[in-house]
């Protein structure tokens, strides 16, 4: 079928919303018809080479919920029909890190910037007559996808789909990297260091979690206001800002959990973190750097007398199959504060201004509402 995508042709370009063709679905592959799909920094990342690809094009977009509206061969947990949320990390359920409870970390996610699909490894997208490289073999950013079962998660229909666009990515990133990575318990100390849409959900994650203090560190001062109605108990504009307040706070132990979930990691921050984390702490970092950036500033004395921890983290440690739906359960009960992430909404053709909008610090999160213009 013709539809329509927002495609990058090259680094530190706009994005051009053009006509794409889009296979039908192969063995094991569902097509679905896209609602909504977050605007998710990690995306930005394509646009300025910090995550960097073999070639372009590229059809960005990798967070959004929407309606299977056709049925590959052999297809087993979805019919057309189902409400979905898109995973950026497909879930094949029986490789190593699967079955022990990693499908964060599941094996296929070596293929996620080739372009080639999971079923055949051929590619169902292409435009102006050459083949297309979907964002995590998803590509959000059109009205209609072609994608493996894999990739898709059954949801509650009656989820508003603007809001189960969330967890294909960030909220279920963010609160994870709280309750998953960081281990938040009762009483816990904890900093969030960058508080857009990742950042909110991993405030929203250590309050849940019963953290005794929740400080919110971000340079815009809408957001460390947002923060302050999310559940942070203070704010501040920078992590050096913080330290001598949160010293004084903690009668001098720090944090026992600090998560950094800025829209782009800056190996000059670790250093800092780590002042701010308490001995025996986590540091969690959340935040996606260049992938080129190989420079890291800590005191390693420090890092190691002090017995702290500094981790890694994708998807929040999640298992996107149990996951997804429990963070929708916990949006339905009251828990998890979804709707009010949702800063603005665009339409496809306005895709670069709200990129635009959250360069300058506008959003916590945008959303693109698909409408049958966008189609």
């Amino acid at each position: 079928m013709k539809t329509k995508g927002a495609l990058l042709w090259g680094l530190n370009e706009p994005f051009s919303v053009e006509e794409i063709e889009l296979g039908d679905p192969r063995e094991g592959e569902v097509q679905i018809r896209m609602e909504a799909a977050g605007m998710c920094h990690s995306d930005y990342h394509l646009v300025t080479g910090a995550t960097p690809l073999p070639s372009f094009p590229v059809l960005a977009g990798h967070e959004g919920a929407g309606v299977v509206t056709k049925v590959g061969p052999n297809v087993k947990r979805l019919k057309e029909g189902d409400h979905v949320v898109l995973s950026f990390i497909p879930a094949c359920g029986a490789c190593d890190p699967c079955t022990q409870g990693h499908q964060n970390l599941c094996d296929l996610g070596m293929g996620l910037l080739t372009g080639q699909s999971i079923s055949d490894g051929s590619f169902r997208i292409q435009a102006r007559g050459q083949n297309v490289i979907p964002m995590s073999l998803l590509g959000t950013f059109s009205p209609y996808m072609t994608v493996h079962e894999y990739s898709a998660v059954k949801i509650d229909e009656h989820i508003p789909f603007e809001v189960a666009a969330l967890v294909g990515c960030g909220t279920t990133t963010g609160w994870g990297s709280a309750t998953n990575v960081a281990q938040v318990r009762p009483g816990d100390s904890v900093a969030i260091v960058g508080v857009g849409g990742v950042g909110m959900a991993a405030l929203q994650g250590a309050v849940v979690s019963g953290a005794r203090h929740v400080i919110a560190i971000d340079p815009v001062p809408f957001k460390r206001e947002q923060a302050l109605k999310f559940g942070a108990t203070h704010a501040y504009a920078s992590l050096e800002e913080a330290i001598v307040p949160v010293m004084e706070l903690t009668w001098g132990k720090m944090c026992q959990k600090v998560i950094l979930t800025m829209g782009e990691m800056d190996g000059a921050l670790v250093d800092p973190a780590l002042t701010l984390t308490a001995k025996a702490g986590t540091c969690v970092v959340t935040s996606m750097g260049n992938m080129s950036d190989m420079d890291v500033k800590m005191n390693l004395f420090l890092f190691a007398m002090l017995q702290k921890t500094l981790k890694g983290n994708v998807f929040g440690g999640a298992n996107p199959r149990h996951e997804i739906p429990m963070l929708l359960d916990l949006y339905k009960s009251g828990q998890l504060n979804l709707q009010d992430m949702i800063s603005n909404t665009y339409s496809l053709e306005q895709i670069n201004e709200g990129y635009q909008d959250m360069l300058d610090g506008k959003n916590l999160r945008g959303v693109i509402k698909y409408t049958d213009a966008d189609r």
